[in-house]
């Protein structure tokens, strides 16, 4: 299958690119800045996205996109990121004929939240669904345990210390926020290409973890 992603270089999309790679499919990689990975790279400014899409004609579209508060500087540049990166993107590839989409959001997010990042993401899906796909999955994890790139930030150290005794407590509902290891959404995202189009999915950890066979 051609897919095109982007967020590639993150925690979840650089494992993404590799597993969708071992896996066959026809990745597409596309990128504001070059980075060593699998599949083909289109380095180019975020604007240049839709074109980029719309000559790949891809037959899904997953995005692992997400910045933070403190790397974007402001609340106007976070949307333009995690909503409107996003919805260009996949819009384009909608308009191309991308049958499937496939999106990483966040546990909580509500387009009428009171809470700004959760407000933001709950947009973006709202945008995705609006869209029509034959077949989106928003997948909406908890803490990611991973080896990131990057420092995280002291709050998310914290909770990634006490994670295992989080853990615990969080049951039931309350699954949905306990930490989840970044592999495993990896592995769900991949196995939901294999998957009939039957519509709209919300994948939290629990459907996370059935997905990825664990």
């Amino acid at each position: 299958m051609r897919v095109a992603l982007i967020g590639g270089t993150g925690l979840i999309g650089a494992s993404l690119a590799r597993r969708l790679a071992a896996l066959g499919h026809d990745l597409h990689r596309l990128q504001r800045r070059p980075s060593v990975g699998p599949g083909a790279l289109h380095v180019a400014e975020a604007d240049a996205w839709p074109d980029i899409v719309a000559a790949l004609a891809p037959e899904a579209a997953i995005s692992t996109l997400g910045t933070t508060m403190r790397e974007a500087g402001s609340r106007q540049a976070f949307r333009a990121v995690d909503r409107d990166m996003v919805l260009a993107f996949a819009g384009a590839a909608r308009t191309a004929g991308a049958r499937r989409i496939a999106a990483v959001s966040s546990v909580g997010a509500d387009p009428g939240s009171r809470i700004f990042y959760l407000r933001v993401k709950g947009e973006t899906e709202q945008g995705l669904r609006a869209l029509g796909a034959p077949r989106l999955d928003i997948f909406r994890p908890g803490l990611l345990l991973g080896a990131r790139s990057g420092d995280r930030r002291p709050a998310e150290k914290l909770a990634v210390a006490l994670s295992p005794i989080a853990s615990r407590l969080l049951r039931g509902r309350l699954d949905r926020f306990a930490a989840i290891d970044a592999d495993r959404v990896v592995e769900a995202l991949a196995a939901t290409l294999a998957l009939p189009e039957d519509g709209t999915h919300l994948h939290h950890n629990r459907e996370l973890r059935a997905l990825a066979g664990r």
